[in-house]
């Protein structure tokens, strides 16, 4: 009987973990995103290619959806219409996509991108359980959004990143990503970590653990639809994840202290084995991949440091 081509165990992760991200045609999807020929919002290398091209991101990603999930209108938005538990891998591809797109793709790419998602936003409304109506484009609930996403993807970089970035480096990514913010109609955001703190802390009379919350904690850590085989790994990650949120937001959604040693040892023997398996797999930018100048007013100055809250 044949066997078909010998693939190396590095090659299959690769394949296993793209086809979670980027979906089933992974292969297409990056080559549009990374290898279409045309300008770049950001140049390669930078604080913001940096770090959303790291396996941290992974960590983040766990991170930011938990902390996310903290404000009440944020969280009976996607409680009511993502249907993230009868497709949670459908939801991480989109959300996978929309970062890549706008982070790496061509300017054009990236703004038809940020209008799809405009356009799905405008469409959804509704009520949280106590009654306070929301809209998932209200400027307030994206400044949210975007501020909780931006730093716990700084967070996990800082942690378990290949190049941690320096104190500029961090104000310049807090700058970059805010440009991206912009795209989705997300107002007067932080420009640097000082910035960033404020913001956020300014949300916290606004946090809790509500029941909906609690249940999307425990689907997420406790009963991913994944197979058993690759649970201890996916364990590591969202262990880490946890690990990375303040000690109040574990107290609100009931997450208990845990170990921490373990957790992040564990975050970072799972994203070395991330960055093993994708590092052949990263295109190469197209030659003319040059990145256009960003608006006035949204530079970050030099200086700066990490949240420490």
């Amino acid at each position: 009987m044949g066997h078909g081509p010998w693939v190396s165990p590095r090659a299959r992760l690769a394949t296993l973990l793209l086809s979670r991200v980027a979906g089933p045609d992974a292969a297409r999807a990056r080559a549009r995103i990374h290898s279409t020929p045309g300008p770049r919002r950001f140049a390669p290398g930078s604080p913001v290619t940096r770090v959303h091209g790291d396996a941290s991101m992974f960590v983040g990603g766990v991170r930011a959806l938990l902390l996310q999930s903290l404000h009440p209108a944020a969280m009976a938005a996607v409680d009511d219409h993502s249907g993230y538990r009868a497709d949670p891998w459908g939801r991480l591809q989109r959300t996978a996509t929309f970062i890549a797109t706008t982070t790496f793709a061509t300017v054009g790419h990236a703004d038809q991108a940020a209008a799809v998602v405009r356009a799905v936003h405008a469409r959804i409304e509704g009520t949280t359980p106590d009654g306070q109506p929301y809209r998932a484009d209200d400027p307030h609930l994206l400044q949210w959004v975007h501020v909780a996403e931006v730093e716990s993807f700084l967070q996990a970089h800082q942690r378990f990143g290949r190049r941690p970035l320096t104190p500029s480096e961090q104000d310049e990514y807090v700058a970059q990503a805010a440009r991206i913010g912009q795209l989705l109609g997300a107002p007067d955001l932080p420009r640097t970590v000082d910035e960033l703190g404020a913001t956020l802390r300014s949300y916290r009379p606004e946090l809790r653990g509500t029941p909906a919350a609690v249940r999307t904690g425990h689907f997420l850590l406790h009963d991913p639809p994944i197979p058993r085989a690759v649970r201890p790994a996916y364990r590591m990650i969202t262990g880490a994840g946890v690990g990375l949120l303040p000690s109040w937001a574990r107290a609100e959604l009931d997450l208990g202290e845990g170990m921490p040693v373990l957790r992040r040892v564990g975050g970072h023997l799972a994203t070395r084995t991330i960055r093993w398996a994708l590092d052949p797999a990263q295109p190469a930018p197209p030659p003319d991949a040059s990145p256009v100048p960003a608006p006035a007013g949204v530079t970050a100055p030099a200086g700066g440091r990490m949240v420490d809250r």
